[in-house]
Order: C-alpha cells, then sequence, then structure tokens
C-alpha cells in the first residue's frame, strides 16, 4: 500500500477516534445513544451532532457580541460546506472564547479540523443534509441570540420557531439521513418529516424547562409570555424557585405542550420498521428520559435549577432496560408511554409545529 494512501487511512482512524471520544465530554446521553445505531449510521449522526455543537458552542459563549457570533455563524456555514479553510476559523474562534465554555468544547473547537475532515469524506447526499442542518440552525440561533432577553419571547408561535431552529431542524436532519440509508424507511419518508420537527421539540422543550432558571441568569429566557398572560402572570417578575400559583398554571400548560410533542414522537418511532432496533433504540433512550424529566419538573414547579429536576443514573438505567424489552412491539411501547406519562398534563391545542422558514 502507498505511504500517502496508509497515512490517509490512518488519519481517517484517528479522526473518528477522537469523534467518539469527544462526543463523551460534551454529550453523554448522544454517547450513549449513538453507538445503538447501525454501523453506515453511526458515523455520519456522531458527527452531524459535533457540528451542531461547535454551532452551540459560539451562540452560548457569552464573551462574544452577538455581532461577532454571527459572523463566526456565517463562517462555519461555509466551513461545513467547504467554502472556507477551516484551520483560521477554529484558531480565531478558539481564541476568542472564554473560561465560560467548557474544557471539552474548547478542546472541539481546537480539533474542528479533524470533524470537518470526517464531515468531507461523507457522500454528497449525507452531506448536503448536514449542511442543510448547519446553516439553518446557525442562522436561526443567531436571530434568537441577538434578541434574547430575560423577559421571556413573545408569545407560542416564537417558541415553535425557536425550537425549530434549535431541535427540529435536527429531527429533520436525522429523518432524512435514516431515509439515505434505508429504502424501506425512505417509503415512510413523508410520514416520517412531518412527525420529525414535534420530535425535536418535545425534547427541545424539556431542556427549556429544565434549564429555565440557568438560562435566566445568562440574561436569556425561552418561555413565551403569552402563555404565563393567560395564566396572570408576568415573566418579567421571575424569580428562582416561583412559588405563584399562577406561574405554576402557565409551567402546567408548557409541560402539557411538551407532552404532546413527546407523544408525537413515539409516533415517528413506530413508524420506523421494527427490525431497525438500533433506530428505534436510539430515538426511545432520548425520550424516555425527556418523559421522565418533564414528570420530575411538573412535580416540583417551585425548583431552583436543572440539577434539581435532573434525572438519576438510575433512572437512566430503568429506561435503557425496559426500552430494550420493548423495542419490537408498538402496543408494549404505547403501553410503556401512557403509563409513564400518565401524571403529566394534557392539552386541547393541536402542537404539530407549522411550516418553519
Amino acid at each position: 500500500m502507498p505511504t500517502s494512501i496508509s497515512k490517509s487511512l490512518q488519519d481517517c482512524d484517528s479522526d473518528l477516534a477522537y469523534q467518539d471520544a469527544i462526543l463523551q465530554g460534551v454529550s453523554r446521553t448522544f454517547a450513549l445513544t449513538i453507538p445503538r445505531l447501525p454501523g453506515a449510521l453511526r458515523d455520519v449522526v456522531g458527527n452531524a451532532y459535533l457540528l451542531c455543537r461547535i454551532t452551540d458552542t459560539i451562540e452560548d459563549e457569552p464573551s462574544l457580541p452577538s455581532e461577532q457570533k454571527q459572523i463566526f455563524s456565517e463562517r462555519f456555514i461555509n466551513v461545513v460546506a467547504g467554502r472556507e479553510n477551516v484551520e483560521p476559523f477554529a484558531r480565531e474562534l478558539g481564541s476568542s472564547l472564554s473560561a465560560s465554555t467548557t474544557e471539552d468544547e474548547h478542546d472541539l473547537i481546537a480539533n474542528t479540523d479533524r470533524v470537518i475532515r470526517i464531515t468531507h469524506g461523507f457522500r454528497p447526499n449525507q452531506r448536503k443534509i448536514l449542511e442543510r442542518c448547519v446553516e439553518i440552525m446557525a442562522r436561526g440561533m443567531s436571530e434568537f441570540q441577538r434578541n434574547a432577553t430575560p423577559d421571556g419571547l413573545e408569545n407560542l408561535s416564537h417558541l415553535d420557531r425557536y425550537c425549530y431552529y434549535v431541535a427540529g431542524v435536527v429531527g429533520e436532519m436525522l429523518t432524512e439521513l435514516f431515509c439515505d440509508y434505508s429504502e424501506e424507511i425512505n417509503e415512510r419518508r413523508e410520514d416520517l418529516l412531518a412527525l420529525s420537527v414535534s420530535f425535536g421539540q418535545g425534547l427541545q422543550m424539556t431542556n427549556i424547562l429544565k434549564d429555565m432558571w440557568e438560562d435566566r441568569r445568562r440574561g436569556a429566557c425561552w418561555l413565551p409570555r403569552d402563555v404565563f398572560q393567560a395564566a396572570g402572570y408576568d415573566l418579567s417578575d421571575m424569580s428562582s424557585g416561583e412559588t405563584n400559583p399562577a406561574f405554576a398554571k402557565g409551567l402546567s400548560e408548557l409541560v402539557a405542550i411538551a407532552r404532546c410533542h413527546l407523544e408525537n414522537a413515539l409516533r415517528f418511532i413506530i413508524l420506523i420498521p421494527r427490525h431497525e432496533t438500533g433506530i428505534r433504540l436510539h430515538c426511545l433512550w432520548a425520550l424516555g428520559m425527556a418523559v421522565l424529566t418533564l414528570r420530575r419538573i411538573h412535580a416540583t414547579p417551585a425548583f431552583h435549577s436543572g440539577q434539581e429536576v435532573k434525572i438519576s443514573r438510575r433512572s437512566v438505567r430503568a429506561v435503557v432496560a425496559v426500552t430494550n424489552a420493548s423495542v419490537r412491539s408498538n402496543l408494549a411501547l404505547k403501553l410503556l408511554f401512557g403509563t409513564l406519562a400518565s401524571k403529566l398534563p394534557r392539552t386541547q391545542a393541536d402542537c404539530l409545529p407549522q411550516a418553519q422558514p
């Protein structure tokens, strides 16, 4: 084997090993679920998550002004698409990050070139899917970060749009990757896409509710003002450990909406062929953990921080065990969801999001 080809293969193996290792640092949840995917999907989904994580890191960095975040976001879009060199981008972004960004995220940015080498090694259709996701996410998140306020979003429609940019587009991306992987899944593409944004929104709304006090301390609030105004509460009066019954009423309505989205997530999973157990488990574990987190939020509306409602490792192990046993049975999965969500409130609204720009 020629030396240049041998070195290229070694570099590829090294990059993939780095990808697997850094996933453990930046997301324990995805590091847990991605290995369940079929081999043909594992590397591309892992890479997609890291691209999204880099996008998040730009937007989450508190020391960067919004104009600079927008510039870095546009540059990253170009890096992913192969229109800009990765090394200057990574070097300049890395030097702009503060200690508020985690050590693992600093490491990820420093090794952006390794992530992008993997991205550019995928098939053209896979690259197109990833590029679309990063472009929509980066531009949408920049828009909302520019207008972030501790007083919340204007209304539920704005929350839907925010969730689309942060997570709904990821649901679309995963669906397209699943369809690219399997012709059998591709035959159900339209039905899956119709539910994919709702799936992403259910997971994102759960995170928004869990992290609302941490977000507020950073000067942002992603809760919709109109939902709380209808309950008789002004979000500008929010304080940690809120005990106002009107606040609890507004929170309960958002829990109900998130529950509805997670029910759509189950419908999405059931559309995946039963024999594709890896894809089902990848989705089921995220769904199960979200439902258990919602239960804790609903049971403890006066919580002070996300740590108070974060589920335990024992609960995570229980989700893994029960879904492993039920993964091939649609009836068992419906019964399991019904049992876990039985104490959560319901909403009368249709929670399927409208098409986003």
